[in-house]
């Protein structure tokens, strides 16, 4: 319904903004990471926005750029993931370092974000896997040949997080076979 507003920066209360668009105030309630990087107050900010009607609230969110409000709006299709929490591991993670703990499947960066538990987090990595974090590429710790890929395709198949996998593969000389590669690997997971 409103997707973008452009106006001046009346008021600035973390995490809740004060937005004056031609004599209309909208408070707008904005993660960390866009907050940090508003200008003063009084001067002229364009916030992207997420419009949120629920029975007993109607609630603004602003981002700054598109790929928070992008993630903001993969968050809050999760079950059990609401704007509040959304907004939460926005303001204590940005969208790299987000991208980068679903590539890596790696819960403990989601639990150091208040509000977050293990279970959550979990859900958060699995519901998220191929969604956020899959445009990383090889910069992301993808494996160089198709040997280590399916080095690494199993020793996860074995019950290994992918962290531990890559871990073991990257230490394998780069001309290693499967076979050979997946015993160093067990050997190495090992110790």
């Amino acid at each position: 319904m409103i997707g973008r507003l452009t106006g001046l920066l009346a008021d600035k209360s973390p995490p809740q903004i004060l937005l004056d668009v031609n004599g209309v105030g909208y408070e707008l309630d904005v993660p960390m990471s866009s907050f940090f990087n508003l200008p003063a107050v009084g001067e002229r900010v364009t916030l992207l926005t997420h419009f949120v009607v629920r029975e007993d609230a109607q609630v603004l969110f602003g981002f700054l750029t598109p790929g928070e409000r992008d993630t903001f709006r993969q968050l809050i299709r999760i079950s059990g993931v609401g704007p509040r929490t959304a907004l939460s591991l926005l303001s204590g993670l940005s969208v790299g370092d987000l991208a980068q703990a679903v590539t890596a499947q790696d819960a403990s960066r989601l639990v150091k974000v208040p509000g977050i538990g293990k279970k959550t987090a979990e859900r958060l990595l699995l519901e998220l896997k191929g969604k956020l974090g899959a445009d990383l590429g090889p910069a992301g710790g993808a494996p160089a040949s198709d040997a280590q890929a399916d080095i690494l395709q199993a020793l996860v198949a074995l019950g290994y997080s992918e962290r531990e996998a890559q871990a073991a593969v990257k230490a394998l000389p780069a001309d290693t076979g499967v076979s050979e590669g997946i015993k160093r690997a067990l050997k190495a997971l090992a110790k």
